[in-house]
């Protein structure tokens, strides 16, 4: 079964008044391309974090996000009591040194004076218990998005399955034409020349030139190519993820052997069919882009 490159994946959980979640997207990539923004908590693991995503998901744009919450009034500023005091005692004492007017509402100076109210930004020390969780957490949101790459993967093939259906049916509906056109060729060359007024051919010599340019028309083997290139594409989806480069190379091929087939088809009704044959094959290209 084939992996898509396209997922999402979050997850949470609590420890201690703090919700953690991290969070993790993908989008298709020639390789792996990830970015990481991990709360500063998390920073000193940031590179296990990496590790973990890395080889997980192998390839794509990988965005992954680890950060905290805190609950209720965790996270409310504490008021450095001891200072406020201090700035209290000497807004007084400047007062009454000075002849200033003591203000009407001393808290509202208080507040504003610097660091009586100091949000608690230093880095935690980081506990063995509190990143189990957190890692934990990770682990949760890549599942989740592996989950959601099987899931796409597995919608990815069954249009894959359509589309090479398609192709092999179409490839099919050319062979009647192609016994007419032989007729056809042969026929309009003998009536070329039969309007030619007193021309004189070996019909011998006519006949071998016609098979000569008859055998340069032959689309026999690029029926069989095409036709093996359907079966290797079928055979490689199986061979599980990782085959999205394969998968892209086979489609290529199948678009030379097609374009062979259009550029040898001089009749209107076979190139009707390879243009159809094409326009399934783009959509192919289009989706093999997100296969891992």
């Amino acid at each position: 079964m084939i992996l898509s490159m396209t997922g999402y994946g979050k997850a949470s959980a609590e420890y201690q008044g703090k919700k953690i979640t991290a969070e993790v997207k993908s989008l298709n990539s020639k390789a792996l391309d990830l970015s990481t923004r991990v709360a500063p908590v998390y920073r000193e693991k940031e590179m296990e974090v990496r590790a973990m995503v890395t080889q997980a998901l192998e390839r794509g744009k990988v965005e992954f996000n680890l950060w905290i919450e805190q609950q209720d009034q965790a996270d409310a500023c504490p008021i450095n009591g001891e200072l406020a005091a201090a700035y209290c005692r000497q807004m007084k004492e400047i007062s009454a040194k000075y002849g200033i007017p003591e203000p009407d509402d001393y808290w509202h100076t208080i507040v504003r004076m610097p660091d009586v109210l100091s949000k608690n930004d230093t880095q935690q020390e980081l506990s063995e218990e509190e990143w189990q969780v957190a890692r934990e957490v990770v682990q949760q949101a890549i599942d989740h998005l592996v989950a959601f790459r099987h899931q796409e993967g597995e919608a990815l093939q069954h249009k894959f399955e359509e589309k090479l259906d398609n192709i092999a049916a179409l490839l099919a509906g050319i062979e009647p034409f192609e016994k007419q056109r032989v007729e056809k060729i042969r026929q309009r060359i003998v009536d070329g020349l039969a309007a030619i007024p007193d021309v004189q051919y070996d019909k011998n010599r006519l006949e071998q030139e016609m098979i000569y340019y008859i055998e340069k028309l032959d689309i026999n083997e690029e029926k069989q190519r095409l036709a093996n290139h359907l079966q290797y594409f079928r055979k490689t989806m199986e061979e599980g993820h990782g085959q999205g480069k394969k998968l892209g190379f086979i489609a290529q091929e199948m678009g030379r052997e097609i374009n062979t087939t259009g550029s040898k088809s001089n009749q209107a009704e076979m190139q009707n069919i390879v243009v159809k044959m094409k326009d399934e094959l783009e959509q192919i290209k289009e989706q093999v882009l997100n296969v891992m």
